[in-house]
C-alpha cells in the first residue's frame, strides 16, 4: 500500500469529541482505504476558545426570569424568542460546532443560518432533527467558498439586513468585506483560534517527510507543515481539500499542490489519488 497522511486540526478537544480535521481525516481515511490506499495521521493543530465566544452566548442568551434576550427580539408564532440577526454565517465545521454549543447554552433561540457548504452543513444535522423549529438551516451558496457566499447571500427584501459572524480569529475578511460591500451590517466575533500542538511526534513526522502525499485539511495545519519542512528542503506533493488551502500551500512555497474545483471530502480524495497517479508515472520515468 502507498502512504499519505492526514493532518488533523484536533489534537485536543474538551468535551472528547472529534474536531472537524479529526473527521476528515478519518473519513478520507476510509475512503482511501477502498482504493487500496494506506494512511498515518499527524496531528499538528489545536483549538482554543476567545472571549468572543462569551459574547456570542451573551447575543444569544434569553434571560429566564424575565424572557427578554440580551438584545432585541422578536416572538415567533410558536412564542420561542428569536434572534434579530437575519442571518447567522458558519463557514467551517468547527465554527459551526462552536456555535451549537453557545446556542445550545442560550436555550436555543430561533435561527436562520447560511453555511459555507455540505461538510460545515453535517455539523448541524443532529441538532435539527432535535431542534427543526428554531434551526433554519436556510442557504449555502453555489460553490463551497466564503467569498462566493457573501457574493449570493440572500436579503430576503431587507435592505439592512444583519448577519452574525462567529469564526476563527484565523479566518479570511472575505465574508464580511464581501457583505459589507452589499450593504449588510456584519458582526464578526472571533470565537476561537488555532495554534500548533505542544509536542509533535518525531517518529510519525520521520514517516511523513518521507511519504509521496501529504494531505491537508487547512491552511493552519498547512502553515505548521511548513514550519516543520523549512529546513529539509521537502518537495513532495500536498493535496488539500480546497482551494483557500490550495491557496495557502502556493504563497508558503509549495510547489506540487492538487485541490478539487469544489471543497469537499470526494473531491479531497480525488486530489490525492491523482498525486499518486503521477508520482507513480514519475518514478517509472
Amino acid at each position: 500500500m502507498d502512504h499519505r497522511f492526514v493532518f488533523d486540526e484536533g489534537a485536543e478537544s474538551c468535551c472528547n469529541q472529534r474536531t472537524r480535521e479529526e473527521r476528515q481525516a478519518h473519513q478520507c481515511s476510509a475512503t482511501l482505504v477502498r482504493h487500496g490506499i494506506d494512511s498515518l495521521e499527524l496531528p499538528l493543530i489545536q483549538h482554543m476558545h476567545l472571549p468572543d465566544l462569551d459574547r456570542l452566548t451573551s447575543l444569544l442568551t434569553v434571560d429566564c426570569k424575565s424572557g427578554r434576550s440580551c438584545y432585541n427580539e422578536a416572538e415567533t408564532v410558536t412564542g420561542k424568542l428569536e434572534a434579530t440577526f437575519d442571518w447567522i454565517i458558519i463557514t467551517s465545521p468547527e465554527a459551526g460546532k462552536v456555535f451549537l454549543d453557545a446556542w445550545k447554552a442560550a436555550g436555543t433561540p430561533s435561527v436562520r443560518v447560511g453555511v459555507v457548504g455540505s461538510g460545515t452543513a453535517s455539523i448541524f444535522d443532529e441538532a435539527v432533527q432535535s431542534s427543526k423549529q428554531y434551526l433554519d438551516m436556510a442557504f449555502a451558496p453555489s460553490k463551497a467558498t466564503g467569498k462566493v457566499l457573501a457574493l449570493e447571500l440572500p436579503k430576503n427584501g431587507n435592505d439592512k439586513c444583519t448577519v452574525l459572524y462567529p469564526a476563527s480569529a484565523k479566518a479570511s475578511t472575505d465574508i464580511e468585506e464581501g457583505l459589507s460591500g452589499r450593504g449588510f451590517e456584519v458582526t464578526r466575533l472571533n470565537t476561537y483560534t488555532t495554534a500548533p500542538v505542544n509536542h509533535v511526534d518525531q517518529y510519525l513526522l520521520e514517516l511523513a517527510l518521507s511519504v509521496p502525499v501529504v494531505t491537508v485539511a487547512s491552511p493552519s495545519a498547512l502553515r505548521v507543515w511548513a514550519n516543520l519542512t523549512a529546513s529539509r528542503q521537502w518537495d513532495n506533493a500536498v493535496a488539500c481539500i480546497g482551494e483557500t488551502t490550495a491557496s495557502a500551500a502556493k504563497k508558503l512555497g509549495f510547489r506540487n499542490i492538487y485541490h478539487p474545483t469544489s471543497p469537499g471530502l470526494e473531491g479531497w480524495v480525488s486530489s490525492v489519488l491523482e498525486a499518486l497517479e503521477v508520482h507513480e508515472q514519475v518514478q517509472k520515468v
